[in-house]
Order: structure tokens, then sequence, then C-alpha cells
């Protein structure tokens, strides 16, 4: 995802598979009214903006030759008029184009966020966080300019530029056909230089989101504490310098790139209306010539449409470096949702979930040419009971515990729940009927009471402090200065790992779940609290199923059902004499413990 392109048929080919105009256009279309109500203001104030060269020629050809002062006094207060309805057109038209632009930047940032939530894990273990937030904040972000003030000024240029030209012919069509000349080539260089800056964006961008990773890694109070226990920090700055100063001369070239080219546009541009002049005074020496009305009008109109049309060629410019930032947010929402609900979906009801479950011939692997994680398993659990699944480092046991939560679907076989298979399932049922207990625990930068409310929106006070005393939590939380109001820290840092892993354990028992999903939960406890929290959960697992995933093989002794895996496949199983008497794998490991 960070790899840096040059200017290369990588990316190219990348903006073609992701993004087209089409595509683009389609975000505006839910704003199609307003849009149209704004493009009408801009041909109006371009409509009323053309009144002023012709009344400045009506000045100098008939008023002050005539001396008419009566006439002068109404050209004079029509030119007034004339500058303050576009004045007023033009300040209405850059307010409702920015809510458009706010309103499309509002809808894709929710809609790639939303699009992220639905990707499987699969995604995430291969993806940086720092390249996520840089996709979702910054990428968009720097779509910002383009819809709202770039296509506001767009839409004002463009129209300026064409109902300029109009007038520009009708004032003197020689004189017209002279002045449009630059036109074809000067677009033909801002395409040129558009293309080189283009790509250049698109490496800009992946720079940015390699700061944006490590500042992530690096800043986080995990990142601190890895880099003055190891006296890393020096490096960790080198490695950032290094990083800024890519970027910041990325960024010179995104900018510069093809200047010299782009300078030859200001010098025709500029010197224009000088030859203008020339040719104005050609026409003076012909049967019939312009009057010096006419070319001071036609100087008018040509400062009217040169910088709207110098400002359409850099819009024109700057627009093909967005389609680097398109590229970039349209790739991740055009990412497979692999984890998906089915359109009728199977829903069971709270209170008729036992908790039964069942795997049939389930295999598994993360890559498609990859090894099998798990192979051709099958297990049942009844209601209601505890079962324990163990096995070496790398035996599949986590594995197992990632597709009885759906967060990987399996590759064969099926997974049942009350006998629903887990891929029928609504989402809905799925999240009531197992509550899982991570390895590591994760809580948010918030609030005791607000982290396991996450669990339970609406749960009382009371119901807060029953799951903290089950996880052996509540007397600690309690203690503290304020209570269920403390601030976690980032990543839960003002506690323990054992005490993170409680706090985890009393959000899921919150939810009340029938099937208990408990994923090393008690990994990071000492021994004393161990026992307590597992006399606690044997009496909360009385009507609950519940799989253990455990490599301390004191806390599963006495599971009603044990199961032994090795290299992906169920080795034994049975319960914890049955399996000390077979002097097997689950032997060895009670050695090796």
């Amino acid at each position: 995802m960070s790899k840096h392109l040059p200017y290369s048929d990588d990316y190219t080919d990348l903006a073609a598979r992701h993004v087209s105009m089409r595509r683009i256009l389609s975000l505006f279309i839910p704003y199609r009214k307003r849009i149209a109500a704004v493009i009408l203001l801009m041909i109006m104030s371009s409509a009323v903006g053309l009144a002023g060269p012709f009344l400045l020629r009506a000045i100098i050809d008939e008023a002050l030759p005539a001396n008419d002062i009566k006439l002068l006094v109404g050209l004079v207060g029509g030119m007034v008029i004339v500058a303050l309805l576009s004045a007023a057109v033009g300040a209405y038209q850059v307010i409702l184009m920015s809510r458009i632009g706010q309103a499309v930047l509002h809808a894709l940032r929710v809609r790639l966020y939303t699009h992220l939530q639905s990707l499987s894990l699969r995604f995430f273990t291969g993806t940086r966080v720092g390249e996520v937030q840089s996709r979702i904040a910054s990428d968009i972000d720097g779509l910002q300019s383009l819809v709202t003030e770039t296509a506001n000024e767009l839409g004002r240029s463009l129209s300026a530029v064409v109902m300029t030209a109009i007038a520009i012919v009708i004032l003197d069509w020689r004189l017209a056909l002279f002045v449009l000349f630059v036109v074809p080539g000067t677009i033909l260089i801002s395409n040129r230089v558009a293309r080189m800056r283009e790509a250049l964006t698109y490496q800009q961008q992946a720079r940015a989101a390699d700061i944006s990773v490590a500042v992530q890694e690096t800043l986080s109070a995990s990142g601190v504490i890895l880099a003055r226990t190891m006296g890393r920090g020096p490096h960790l700055v080198q490695r950032f310098t290094r990083i800024s100063g890519d970027l910041a001369k990325l960024e010179v070239k995104s900018h510069t790139a093809g200047e010299w080219q782009w300078s030859l546009i200001s010098f025709a541009l500029a010197v224009l209306p000088a030859m203008t002049l020339l040719a104005g005074g050609l026409l003076m020496q012909t049967d019939n010539p312009a009057t010096i009305g006419t070319l001071v009008a036609m100087i008018a109109l040509q400062e009217q449409l040169l910088w709207p049309f110098e400002q359409l060629l850099e819009i024109g410019r700057d627009t093909r470096k967005t389609r680097a930032l398109f590229a970039r947010v349209f790739e991740y929402l055009d990412m497979p949702v692999e984890i998906t609900e089915k359109p009728a979906p199977v829903t069971i009801r709270r209170s008729d979930m036992r908790g039964q479950v069942e795997l049939e011939h389930v295999s598994f692997a993360y890559h498609e040419d990859g090894p099998t994680a798990v192979y051709d398993i099958s297990l049942m659990i009844p209601a209601g009971s505890n079962v324990a699944i163990v096995g070496p480092t790398g035996s599949g046991k986590t594995t197992l515990g990632y597709l009885l939560a759906r967060l990987y679907d399996v590759d064969s076989g099926a997974i049942r729940f009350d006998g629903v298979d887990l891929r029928d399932l609504s989402f809905q049922s799925l999240s009531e009927m197992v509550g899982v207990v991570p390895q590591e625990p994760y809580l948010f930068h918030a609030s005791v009471a607000e982290n396991l409310r996450f669990a339970k929106p609406d749960a009382t006070e009371a119901e807060l402090v029953a799951a903290a005393k089950i996880a052996q939590i509540h007397d600690h939380i309690a203690s503290l200065p304020m209570g269920y109001d403390t601030l976690v820290g980032e990543d839960g840092y003002r506690f323990s790992g054992g005490e993170k892993q409680r706090l985890v354990l009393a959000r899921t028992i919150l939810r009340d779940p029938p099937v208990l999903l408990l994923d090393e939960a008690t990994s990071a406890l000492d021994t004393r609290t161990e026992r307590a929290m597992s006399s606690a959960l044997n009496h909360m697992s009385k009507g609950r199923t519940t799989i253990t995933i455990a490599h301390r093989l004191s806390t599963i002794r006495h599971a009603d059902q044990i199961v032994v895996m090795k290299a992906g496949r169920i080795a034994e199983q049975g319960r914890h004499d049955q399996l000390v008497a077979l002097d097997g794998v689950y032997a060895d490991l009670l050695r090796v413990v």
C-alpha cells in the first residue's frame, strides 16, 4: 500500500481501473438541483458582467465625443449596477457551492468509513492503521478545494470565458480570431504539465501516509515506551526526518514540475493585449477600420477573458492532481467485502437462543495459495457446555476462534449456531449470539463506563457493577478517585494488563451472550486473580456455552470437553483424565507446562 511509484505504468493502471469522470460526477448527482441553481447563477453573473465593456464602448464612442453628460451619467450608473449585481450573485454562488462541496465530502467520508467497517479482518491484518487514517482523512480533505472552491471557480470561469468569447466575436470577429488563436497551444501545454504533476501527487500522498503511520506507531503510549526502553529515540527521529524530507522534495516537485513550460502560457497571455493593439492599429488602415471604442472595449474584454481563461488552465492542471487522490480513495472503496449478510438473513430472537455450536468439515487458509490453517474440523458443542481448545503455537486454535466469530468465512464446510449456518445468520443475531474476549484487550480513550457501555449503550449503573463484579474488577474501579468515570487512557494504559483483560471481559459479559468465546482471556492475570475469575466464570457459565482457547492448561482442567489441535487438525478430544491417560499431545503439553 505504501509503495512509492514513479511516473509509472502501475499508477496509470490503478487510476484507469478506479477513476473515471462518470464516477466522480456521480458523487454530485444527489445535489443536482442545487448545482443547477449554481450554474444558473454563474450564467447570470457572466451575462451581467458582459454589459460592462459595451457600456464602456458607448461612453468612449458616444457620450464623451458628444459631451452628453446625461448619457454619461446613465452609462456610468449602469456600470455601477452591473458591478453590484455581479458581486451579490457571486457571493450567493460561493455560499451555495461551499455547502454542496462539504455535503459531497461528508457523504464520501462516511461511505468510505462504512465500507472499511465491512471489510474482513484479512484487510486490517495486512494494512497499516496510519495508511487507513491517511486515506480517510488526508486524501478526502485534499479533495476539499476541488469540490468547493475549484468547482465554483471552474463554473464561474468557464461561463465567463464562453460569454466573453461570444462578446468578442460580436464586437469584431477579425480581432476575435487573433485573440483566440493562442487557445489550442496553451491547452496542450497545460495538459502536459498536469500529467507530470498527477503521478507526483500520488507519490506525495503515499509519503504523507508514511508520516501518518510513523506518528501513529511511534507516538502512541506503546511506541514511546518501546523507544525509550530500547534507547531508539534518535533512530526514530532520523527515520521521521528522512520521511519528512522525502515528502518535502515531492511537495516541491508536485508544485513546480513543468514550471518552465507553464511560463510559456503566462508569457503568451501577457503579450496578447500588446499584440491586439498592434493588430487593431493595422486594421485601422483597412477599408473597414475598427473604432477606438471598439479597440478599447476589445482590450477590456480581453482582460475579462484572460484572467478566467488562465484560471481555467490552472484548474485543469490542479484537477488532474486530485485524480490521484480519487484513485487512493476509490481503490479502498473497490475492495471486495468478503463478509456479507444475506439479502434475507435468518434472525433468532435472543430469548430463543440456546448456544449449540456445530462445526462440520471446516477448512480454512488465510491465503488462496497459502498453507491450510485448519483442516476438516468437525465438532459438536452442546448448548451450555464448557469446551476448551488447546494446542501448541501455530496449531490453528486462534484461527478457529476467528471463524467462530465470523471474522473470516470458512473456505469449506459449515459452522452452525442452533442449527443455523453462520453465513445465513443476520449480523445482529450473530453479535447477540457470540461474545468474544480477545487475547489482546482493546479499550477506547474514554471513561470506564463508556468502554463498558460500548457493548450495551443503555446499560444501567447496576448492570455495569454486576458485570464488573463477575469479571473481578469492580473493587479496583470503585477504589479509583472517579470510579466508573475514570479515563482509561490511550489503549488503557492507566490499567495493568490483567485489569484491562478483566475490563474487556466485563464488557462482553454485559451483552449476556449465550456463547462466550474466551481467546487466552486470562493470559495476563496472576494466579490468584485467575482463580477468582475462573470461579466467577464458572458461576456465570451455567446455562451458557463457553469456548475457551487456552495456553495455560490449569484453567481448563474441569472443562466438559477438551479439544487438542495440532497442525490445523483435531489430534485428540475428551476430558482431562481421558487425555492424560492417552499420553499423547495433551500429555506432552502438560509436561511442558
